[in-house]
C-alpha cells in the first residue's frame, strides 16, 4: 500500500481545521517519571467525538460525496467511535448515516452516535458480522460504505501525527495501539513524509492478537476477538491493505494483556487526569510493559469513550 505523501496528508489538514483545531500533545512529569523518560502523549480524546476517528471519516466522507454523484448516506459498522466520527462527518456533509453495530455493543457509544443523528442498526455477534451486513447495506442505491480501512481514512489519521511530529523534540519511539490499522499506518506516513527515523511498535489486545500473529507469520491470521475491556482493538480478521502498510513500515507488535490496559487506564488517571478507554490506553500499556531504554517517546492515546460502569470497576481495581 502506497502511504499518503506530504501534500496529501497537509491537504486532509485543510479539511479538518474547518471543524475542530489540533488536539495537544504534552509531555507529563508524573508520567514521564513513572516511565523513567521523556514521553510525549498525543490527545486524541480531546476531539469533538472524544476519538481520533472523525479525522478519517470526514475526509474519507468528503472524498465520497466529491466522486459519488447522488449519495445520500452513509454506512459503517463499528463499536463506537468510527460510527461516532461517521455520524458527525454525515451532518456537517448534509448526508444520511447509517451504522452497523454488533449486538451488546457499548450502551454508551450507542447513544453518542444517535445523538450525532445516525440511524442505528444492530447486526451480528462481533465486528466481523456488522461489518459483512453493512457491506450490503452500503451497495444499496445512493449508498457507500465507509470501511473500518481505507486509503481516505489514512490521509486524515496521519494529520494528529503530523502534528505531533512537529509540534514534539524528535521520536525515538511512537507507540500506537491497533484496531484495524488505519491509526499506525497514518503514524507511519507522517513518520515518512518529514523524513524522520523514529520507530513505529504498534500495541494489541493479548486477548485479541489477530494483528500480532498476522506480523509475525507474515500472512492474515484470524483470532479470536476475546478483550474484555479494548472493544476498539477487538478485531478477529485484520485487513489485508493494512497489514501491507504494518509489514513495510512497523517495528513490531506488542501484545498486552486486559489488565495491563486496566492499569495504564488507572495511571492516565492518576498521573493525567485524563479519561482513555481501553484501546486509548493501549499504548501506553505497551510503552509500560516494553519500558524502552532510550526516548524522548510518543504515546498515541487515541480516545476516551469508556462506559461510566465499566471506568468505575476498573478505577475500583476490579478488573
Amino acid at each position: 500500500m502506497t502511504l499518503p505523501n506530504l501534500a496529501e496528508i497537509q491537504a486532509a489538514q485543510q479539511i479538518l481545521y474547518r471543524v475542530m483545531p489540533p488536539t495537544p500533545q504534552y509531555s507529563w512529569p508524573l508520567l514521564n517519571r513513572r516511565l523513567g523518560l521523556e514521553a510525549w502523549v498525543k490527545h486524541e480524546n480531546h476531539t469533538p467525538v472524544g476519538a481520533f476517528k472523525l479525522r478519517g471519516a470526514l475526509v474519507y466522507a468528503t472524498w465520497l460525496r466529491e466522486t459519488q454523484p447522488g449519495l445520500t448516506t452513509l454506512v459503517a459498522a463499528t463499536r463506537g467511535n468510527h460510527g461516532q466520527g461517521v455520524g458527525m462527518a454525515a451532518r456537517l456533509l448534509g448526508l444520511r448515516a447509517i451504522i452497523v453495530v454488533p449486538h451488546g455493543n457499548s450502551l454508551e457509544k450507542n447513544r453518542a452516535m444517535l445523538a450525532q443523528g445516525v440511524s442505528l442498526v444492530e447486526h451480528g455477534d462481533d465486528f466481523q458480522e456488522s461489518l459483512e451486513f453493512a457491506r450490503g447495506l452500503g451497495a444499496e442505491p445512493g449508498h457507500a460504505i465507509l470501511e473500518s480501512f481505507h486509503p481516505r481514512l489514512v490521509m486524515g489519521t496521519a494529520t494528529y501525527a503530523l502534528e505531533l511530529f512537529q509540534a514534539a523534540p524528535e521520536l525515538a519511539t511512537v507507540y500506537v495501539p491497533i484496531g484495524l490499522g488505519s491509526s499506525i499506518s497514518g503514524v507511519a506516513a507522517a513518520r515518512n513524509a518529514l523524513g524522520l527515523s523514529t520507530e513505529v511498535v504498534g500495541v494489541v489486545s493479548s486477548a485479541s492478537p489477530s494483528y500480532a500473529l498476522s506480523f509475525v507469520q507474515h500472512q492474515v491470521v484470524s483470532a479470536p476477538a476475546l478483550t474484555q475491556i479494548a472493544d476498539g482493538l477487538a478485531c478477529r480478521t485484520p485487513n489485508a491493505l493494512s497489514m501491507e502498510a504494518i509489514w513495510d513500515n512497523v517495528a513490531r507488535i506488542v501484545q498486552v494483556s486486559d489488565a495491563e490496559i486496566a492499569e495504564a487506564m488507572r495511571i492516565y488517571y492518576q498521573d493525567t487526569h485524563n479519561l482513555a478507554e481501553g484501546a486509548g490506553a493501549a499504548a501506553l500499556a505497551g510503552a509500560l510493559h516494553e519500558r524502552p531504554a532510550h526516548g524522548p517517546i510518543g504515546i498515541i492515546l487515541t480516545g476516551g469513550n469508556v462506559d461510566r460502569s465499566l471506568y468505575s470497576r476498573i478505577l475500583n481495581e476490579e478488573i
